[in-house]
């Protein structure tokens, strides 16, 4: 009777070990134990990146698959110069704060724009000076935004150019024949080319980048004169002084030495584009 007992004892002591086992694994599995995942992922050392995977030149996919862009490429030189491990990930733009708020990523370094959200963030010094301007033909006869006046003028949905053109510059639109949203800058450009509009208005870092990547460059051109302006910046978690301090001063070196303006000649971003102290 003893030994039954003792065999019967034995076969549920297995049983809990078995199922301890297996839902110790699946809590893992589901990531209830953050300690293999995230502490790894955003130590010290690690600094993450939330950006839009969708948006040239700041933060985009390339033909290789691999992330790549001006903003992504500033915060790798960051990563270099102060032996931190770089990681990019991408983000949706809707959830930004909450990715931030909760720590899996560090910073949101994407074509960010400081104006109207100068108390949401910890921010860094505007380094990107954001103007949004007209692209035309070079052989359209526009060198004015006066010049535009009766013309067809294409620009992409929920962009700044938009805002700027139904807002507080909408005494310039007022001019136009008509101002066209569409769904990309690649389809206004095309149309730009083949006339079925006459400017395209975009912001400066985007264009020159597209312009940059065209087969025919020389075909395009910026106007001087530009609708409004907006500056770029790091955003930070509120309270993280320390690490926004230290990404500072390397973009401060990063400015003063030209590596800045390297990168961004890289992308066709003009120097007059870049803010620096």
């Amino acid at each position: 009777m003893n030994k039954k007992i003792g065999i019967i004892f034995a076969l549920v002591l297995v049983t809990f070990l078995v199922m301890g086992t297996a839902s110790a694994g699946l809590f893992d599995f589901l990531g209830g134990n953050q300690a293999s995942g995230d502490a790894s992922a955003n130590d010290e050392n690690t600094f993450i990146v939330g950006f839009d995977a969708e948006f040239p030149p700041y933060g985009f996919k390339d033909d290789s698959g691999n992330y790549t862009g001006f903003d992504l490429d500033l915060a790798k030189e960051v990563c270099e110069r102060n032996n931190w491990t770089f990681k990019a990930q991408p983000i949706d733009w809707d959830a930004k704060d909450a990715e931030l708020e909760s720590g899996s990523i560090d910073c949101i370094w994407n074509g960010f724009t400081i104006d109207g959200r100068e108390n949401d963030y910890l921010w860094s010094d505007p380094y990107f000076d954001n103007k949004q301007v007209f692209v035309v033909k070079n052989n359209s006869g526009i060198s004015s935004i006066d010049d535009l006046n009766g013309k067809t003028v294409e620009t992409q949905k929920d962009s700044s150019a938009l805002a700027a053109l139904k807002g507080d510059n909408k005494t310039i639109a007022d001019k136009f024949s008509t101002l066209t949203e569409v769904a990309d800058y690649n389809t206004a450009f095309m149309d730009l080319e083949s006339g079925a509009c006459d400017a395209v208005a975009m912001d400066i870092g985007v264009a020159e980048y597209d312009i940059k990547n065209k087969n025919n460059t020389d075909d395009f051109s910026i106007l001087d004169q530009y609708i409004t302006t907006e500056k770029y910046g790091v955003g930070f978690k509120k309270g993280n002084t320390d690490l926004k301090d230290k990404v500072q001063t390397t973009l401060d070196e990063m400015f003063k030495d030209g590596t800045v303006s390297k990168i961004a000649k890289e992308y066709g971003i003009s120097n007059d584009a870049l803010i620096s102290k």
